[in-house]
């Protein structure tokens, strides 16, 4: 059976992959390598060694070698994806499986499993380029060459103007699109009386006023913080000591204007963080332990973040630090900033996930409902 071994932060590779012998999987370490090569952070080149083994898995149940894989076979790896147990633990939200041993398991969902299919895919990709495989790639793409030579078909307006091929994906399953769950006032209120010191309430602040990431967060610098222009610059960096760096790689400038949110800040760097420590990094750990002064991780983020919710009564699988993000946006997006100016904001890559907080609450889908009642505003309030 395939499995993954972490490396430690020494090595150039995060993970190393090996067979159900315990020899090393050279041409899954190397991919791995090169995913590391091209700057993706450590946790993401985990995910491609765990995608990688459940793919060498598959090998070993159907008796096939990594450059034997063909377009017809394809489907059985879709089918043992969604054959697998979750080793995640938590509240089930996907379907639950009877095991042998009567205890219900929860499967892969189905996010996990197109997870796990781009992982592959993207490894057959790299294959072809290095010269290693020869032909396609055996589950990326099927062309439509029925769309291709209908001469009547539809034709959206510039059809043309960009280079398509009419092809679409073979192997994928379909998933919801589920709405972001932002916090409520109540919620907010009872999070924010229950956290214990300065920091946790300057991180908290940073996310909620400023819809940071949590590691962005953890990445920014005392000099990243502009008091007198009240704004907090987002940098990319890949060096933090424990792993923590910004998902994108623009650099953005959020502006801070609540003046909660700088007051938190500031009261945390003059009066709780080690007025000794040398590192640059504005959230440090604090007391007496072994680890003052150093670097604040994630998962010191997200116990923190975890305790302060469970003495408030509002912990709940979807209440993460990352909620306070989604609550930012929608708080922002409800008040009328537009979809652009919202996107700048949390640094988004495409507006396609900025809208994602649009269908929380559509200001014009509210107006035309009242119309169509024929209410006013007066009777809704």
């Amino acid at each position: 059976m395939a499995f993954v071994k972490r490396c430690s932060g020494a090595s150039d590779v995060p993970a190393l992959l090996f067979d159900d012998g315990g020899l090393p999987i050279v041409i899954g370490t190397e991919f791995l390598s090169y995913v590391s090569l091209r700057g993706c952070s450590p946790n993401t080149v985990l995910a491609y060694a765990y995608d990688l083994a459940h793919l060498w898995r598959f090998f070993a149940a159907a008796g096939l070698t990594w450059d034997k894989l063909i377009p017809e076979r394809a489907p059985e790896l879709l089918m043992y994806l969604r054959s697998l147990r979750s080793s995640r633990r938590g509240s089930a939200v996907g379907p639950i499986l009877a095991t042998s041993e009567g205890e219900p398991s929860q499967a892969l969902s189905p996010r996990s499993v197109n997870r796990a299919l781009a992982a592959v895919s993207a490894f057959y990709d790299w294959a072809i380029l290095c010269g290693r495989l020869d032909g396609t790639n055996p589950i990326l793409r099927v062309t439509e060459r029925s769309a291709m030579m209908a001469s009547d078909r539809h034709r959206p307006f510039l059809t043309g103007i960009a280079r398509s091929d009419h092809s679409a994906k073979a192997l994928r399953v379909r998933t919801a699109r589920r709405l972001p769950r932002p916090l409520d006032p109540e919620q907010i209120a009872k999070l924010l009386s229950q956290l214990r010191n300065q920091r946790d309430l300057a991180i908290v602040r940073l996310m909620l006023d400023g819809g940071l990431r949590p590691g962005e967060v953890l990445g920014l610098h005392l000099t990243d913080v502009a008091y007198g222009r009240r704004r907090a610059v987002v940098r990319f960096r890949d060096d933090h000591p424990r792993g923590a760096r910004s998902k994108s790689r623009t650099e953005r400038i959020v502006d801070l204007h609540e003046a909660v949110t700088l007051e938190a800040v500031t009261a945390y760097v003059m009066s709780e963080r080690p007025s000794h420590a040398t590192s640059p990094i504005l959230f440090l750990v604090g007391g007496r332990g072994s680890r003052r002064e150093e670097p604040l991780s994630y998962a010191a983020l997200v116990r923190m973040f975890a305790r302060a919710c469970e003495r408030a009564g509002i912990r709940a699988p979807w209440v993460t630090p990352h909620a306070l993000r989604h609550t930012h946006a929608t708080r922002m997006w409800e008040a009328g900033m537009r979809e652009l100016t919202l996107q700048k904001r949390l640094g988004h890559a495409t507006i396609e996930a900025t809208r994602l907080y649009t269908r929380v609450s559509d200001a014009i889908v509210v107006a035309e409902y009242v119309r169509a009642l024929g209410l006013g505003q007066a009777e809704i309030a």
